[in-house]
């Protein structure tokens, strides 16, 4: 009897053409789609049960919906198709971390929360309930295994559209569970054969950082959360003088050129929040060098490193990896150094270390 994989299916592009690879390796596949909650639309399915989703355009007839009927997915993949409500789960793993996570005066990374939590967390559950022995999705990431059993999670090699880094806080458990058809596969590749093949995906547009975020500015989204209320308060430059007000600190993050509204010879970036006086620290772009940050809660992928590891470092998604020095201060955080200063490294955000091709960890930048 063949193992079954699941597959979480978006409807976009990636997951409808790692669905049909699998099926093509010889797979007993599965498809999963969940529904957050945060979907605008809706469609039935075969049960006839009212669902969500998303929507981008202004037209009300089903041709423009993103999933206009989950069985049309099914059909073409020759494959049944589950959906799941994680909409309870999605809110208090997700949205509450990005809200609290903002109201602390950091910047949140929600996919980095969403992958080992929602994905392999809720959906894997589910995948295994529905009798499948592994769940996998459309990421460009890579896995494999050595010979002590133990799973070491790689780049796509498609460079440009490498996902690894969103993928940094999944355990070993997981890994071992998990599946990323599109490891070995580039995005124009992927075109190509979901052309040939037909695979028309029901979302056109390319998966989001922010999924629930649909239209809305960041802050818009925030002030519509439950005891979300913005403070006003000072614009100051890194010399402590202040140049003017902002209307909340969760408008900001570190980085950040556009809504400062300071005029000066040269234009301001935001620096470092600080939450507890409530103050914008802005300055020049020199300023937002950094030698180190401090990294906690870290997820070692490998072995917990005893001593220093000459490393390559990504602070965000689109960062090109800098050469630096992991310091371990416990087994859980440590010190980075980088042989160049790196611009705008952002509390909140996560530090993903890499040798060579593979990711050893990842965990928070904490300043």
């Amino acid at each position: 009897m063949k193992q079954i994989t699941a597959i979480a299916l978006s409807g976009g592009i990636d997951s409808l053409t790692a669905a049909y690879i699998l099926k093509q390796q010889g797979h007993s596949v599965i498809g999963i789609h969940f529904i957050t909650g945060y979907e605008t639309k809706a469609f039935r399915n075969h049960d006839n049960n009212l669902l969500k989703i998303p929507h981008t355009s202004s037209h009300e007839n089903h041709q423009d919906l993103h999933f206009h009927n989950i069985s049309d997915i099914a059909d073409r993949l020759g494959i049944p198709v589950k959906i799941i409500d994680i909409s309870a789960e999605f809110k208090t793993k997700i949205v509450d971390y990005f809200t609290q996570t903002y109201l602390s005066g950091k910047t949140p990374n929600p996919c980095l929360v969403c992958n080992p939590s929602i994905k392999f967390g809720t959906l894997l559950t589910c995948a295994r309930k529905l009798g499948a022995s592994r769940l996998a999705t459309g990421h460009y990431a890579g896995i494999s295994t050595d010979s002590m059993g133990r799973f070491h999670l790689l780049r796509g090699i498609d460079r440009k559209k490498d996902q690894s880094y969103f993928l940094a806080f999944m355990t070993q458990k997981q890994l071992a569970r998990a599946c990323f058809p599109l490891g070995k596969i580039t995005k124009s590749n992927v075109k190509r054969l979901a052309k040939e093949k037909g695979l028309r995906p029901e979302t056109k547009e390319e998966s989001q950082d922010i999924c629930f975020i649909k239209g809305n500015k960041y802050g818009d989204f925030l002030m519509q959360q439950q005891d979300f209320k913005p403070k006003p308060g000072d614009i100051v430059d890194v010399g402590g003088n202040i140049l003017g007000r902002h209307n909340g600190l969760h408008l900001f993050t570190v980085g950040q050129r556009r809504g400062i509204n300071c005029p000066a010879s040269e234009p301001y970036y935001v620096v470092r929040i600080d939450i507890s006086q409530n103050r914008l620290i802005v300055g020049l772009k020199k300023d937002l060098l950094s030698s180190r940050c401090r990294v906690s809660k870290i997820n070692w992928i490998i072995e917990k490193p005893f001593s220093p590891l000459d490393v390559y470092t990504r602070v965000r998604y689109r960062h090109k990896a800098a050469r630096s020095r992991l310091i371990p201060d416990d087994d859980f955080s440590a010190t980075v150094t980088f042989n160049t200063p790196q611009s705008a490294i952002t509390p909140g955000q996560g530090a993903v270390f890499y040798i060579d091709d593979e990711v050893i960890g990842g965990g928070w930048i904490d300043a």
